[in-house]
């Protein structure tokens, strides 16, 4: 009788899924299931009322493409007859791989494209499928990209979603076409499926209706266990960023401090994830006083803050304090992608004020400070979709961490939603603890007034390479008239800030500049520790007409820039003084690193992120007087409810007005 039941599955019974656990799993669907269509019918109203039906406005771009592909019927054949050719051609090729010839040709792929990696994918059936795929996906885009008449707007949207279109079709996204799908789904008699659904929904139902993808075990990780572990104090703080001094390692330390600003789109510690690739880590073991800026995750009692605020309650702000904290006038700057944007204007500013000498260098990491070619981000940027997403802003005040999420991962679709399609739904898998992932699930919010003036007057209009043409706390800025010494450093992988761009970015300054080209993309490649022996990187001291004429006569060398920014900093960094602690200056510790700012988490429960923050404080006092020195109207806020208590044992004094 067990011989014949183990017949009629097909395996061995040890590795069938138990009954009472199939059971417990089908309990937890049903009722996740019903909770989802309530909520979703609850919503459905609202939705409908309040969402464009097309806020990109892809359905306008695909119908201008139809239009062109129609008005011209040769092409139109032309391009449906190399599509059947090339599907014949690898029909012939494939039989006579089949027949033995192994210098039969066959389509192309990338060796890295994880989607096809497996040894199963050679199997004679798969490969085909593979193959055909490959070449479908090839003839589609050209096809696409071959069109004329289509404006250049609506050539990048057309060009953007057909592939991911294409990537969105891969083989390897579905059960019957995917070798390793099917062999799991055989091995545990489909309960890979049934767990694969189980996380579907579980997602749906954390993201409220909408498909939230987890991509990182979140427990796996805390804030100052495991990830930010690098010792430091929080030493002031405004209503938009906490100041994080970090604890020297060294007896004696360069004169200058350095300063970084990150993104306000991301949080800070990229740059210390883990003791291994910590570039602040390096940077204080290098002999550098290091402060960090720690972006506050807004809520809606900060939709007014404006782009004048985050410079104003950011950099020059943190300025004053770290004079306050160290007795010195002047730091080194560094400023990560947009966080290098707000660095540039900071150095207009200053400029403008005669107060350049504050600054006496500025490393850019990634940083486009030039518009006029914005890559692929450049899709999701246009007056229409500007429109459609100032009015959802004005709802809210903000712009959803989420929906910021969203568009980073379609710039890498394959890597950031597919392979976790296959891993969680249909391999059934929970997703691996990685570090940076869990970095990149933490999501933070856009105020709706700065992002609506980044976005249209950066993005759009690119008037920050205007002189002039754009005012910043009321002072006009001109980046032609600032001479302050900068290091460029972009990578050659980069998606978000296209190399190229940053490098017409780097042309528009007065003073000196040092231009680097990194390996891999925005992230890898900055976050690229010496030891790591990964990567090379480029340098050219003069800077070329063109991107392409600089890259042509650089220099490749193997490994890490770090150090080659380490030689270059050096200069302006100062004789050795006795180390400094966080505190022992003017300015008093509010709480250990990384700071409430950067452990709120939008992912979790608020009570959970309110148990994790307990010391975030309202910071208005200090923030009027940081506006002060800029001639803007002071203002307070009530306490946000991202916000825990105010903590009024530790009072910092706020930086002075300084005169022009």
């Amino acid at each position: 009788m067990t011989t014949e039941k183990k017949s009629q599955t097909g395996g061995d019974p040890a590795k069938q899924p138990q009954s009472q656990d199939m059971a417990h799993i089908l309990t937890e669907i049903a009722l996740r299931s019903d909770r989802i269509v309530k909520h979703h019918l609850a919503n459905q109203a609202n939705k409908l009322r309040d969402e464009h039906p097309d806020e990109i406005g892809i359905g306008k771009a695909f119908a201008n493409l139809a239009t062109q592909m129609i008005s011209d019927p040769y092409k139109l054949a032309e391009a449906g007859m190399k599509m059947w050719k090339g599907q014949v051609e690898l029909s012939r090729s494939w039989v006579k791989q089949m027949a033995g010839d192994e210098h039969a040709s066959s389509a192309t792929q990338k060796k890295s494209d994880p989607r096809f990696r497996s040894d199963m994918w050679n199997n004679w059936m798969f490969d085909y499928i593979r193959q055909a795929y490959l070449v479908a996906a090839q003839d589609v885009q050209n096809t696409v990209a071959e069109v004329e008449g289509l404006d250049t707007q609506t050539a990048r949207k057309v060009k953007f979603f057909t592939k991911q279109y294409v990537d969105a079709l891969a083989p390897s996204n579905f059960l019957l076409t995917n070798p390793d799908v099917l062999k799991t789904t055989i091995q545990t008699g489909g309960k890979n499926l049934i767990d694969g659904l189980n996380n579907l929904l579980n997602d749906i139902d954390r993201g409220q209706g909408k498909l939230a993808i987890k991509m990182v075990d979140n427990k796996a990780f805390k804030m100052g266990v495991n990830v930010a572990t690098t010792p430091g104090k929080v030493v002031f703080q405004t209503d938009l960023m906490q100041l994080i001094q970090y604890e020297p390692t060294t007896e004696n330390v360069d004169r200058t401090p350095l300063l970084i600003v990150p993104p306000w789109i991301n949080k800070y510690y990229i740059l210390d994830l883990r003791q291994s690739n910590s570039f602040i880590k390096w940077a204080v073991d290098q002999g550098i006083t290091v402060f960090v800026i720690s972006w506050v995750n807004p809520d809606a009692k900060l939709a007014e803050k404006t782009f004048d605020d985050y410079l104003t309650e950011g950099p020059l702000a943190a300025i004053d304090a770290i004079e306050k904290a160290t007795g010195e006038k002047t730091i080194n700057l560094i400023g990560y992608c947009l966080g290098g944007t707000l660095s540039a204007a900071a150095l207009g500013w200053l400029t403008a004020r005669k107060q350049s000498d504050r600054i006496k260098s500025a490393t850019f990491f990634t940083t486009m400070i030039d518009f006029e070619e914005p890559g692929e981000l450049g899709v999701f940027v246009d007056e229409e979709i500007l429109a459609n997403l100032e009015k959802k802003m004005q709802q809210r005040g903000f712009l959803e961490g989420s929906e910021m999420a969203t568009t980073f991962n379609l710039l890498r679709a394959n890597d950031l939603i597919w392979s976790f399609v296959v891993n969680n739904y249909l391999l059934g898998r929970e997703p691996m603890p990685f570090d940076l992932l869990y970095w990149n699930s933490d999501a933070t919010r856009m105020p709706a007034r700065m992002h609506s003036f980044y976005l249209r007057h950066m993005y759009i209009r690119n008037e920050l390479r205007k002189p002039g043409a754009i005012s910043i706390a009321n002072e006009a800025i001109d980046l032609s008239r600032v001479k302050t010494p900068s290091y460029f450093i972009s990578t050659v992988e980069d998606h978000i800030a296209p190399w190229k761009s940053t490098y017409a970015g780097a042309k528009l300054f007065k003073g000196p500049v040092r231009f680097v080209l990194g390996g891999s993309g925005h992230i890898a490649g900055i976050v690229n520790p010496p030891a790591a022996n990964k990567y090379w990187y480029w340098t050219n001291s003069s800077l070329s007409a063109d991107a392409d004429g600089w890259l042509e006569a650089a220099e490749k060398h193997a490994g890490s820039w770090w150090n080659n920014w380490r030689d270059w900093i050096t200069q302006f960094s100062g004789e050795k003084v006795p180390a400094r602690k966080p505190g022992d200056r003017g300015l008093q510790v509010l709480e250990d690193a990384p700071g409430s700012y950067a452990s709120f988490r939008l992912d979790e429960p608020m009570e959970t992120a309110a148990a994790e923050a307990p010391h975030v404080r309202q910071a208005s006092t200090k923030t009027q007087s940081s506006r002060q020195h800029t001639g803007l109207p002071t203002s307070t806020r009530k306490r946000s409810a991202s916000e825990p208590r105010k903590v009024s044992a530790r009072k910092t004094k706020a930086p002075r007005k300084r005169a022009k």
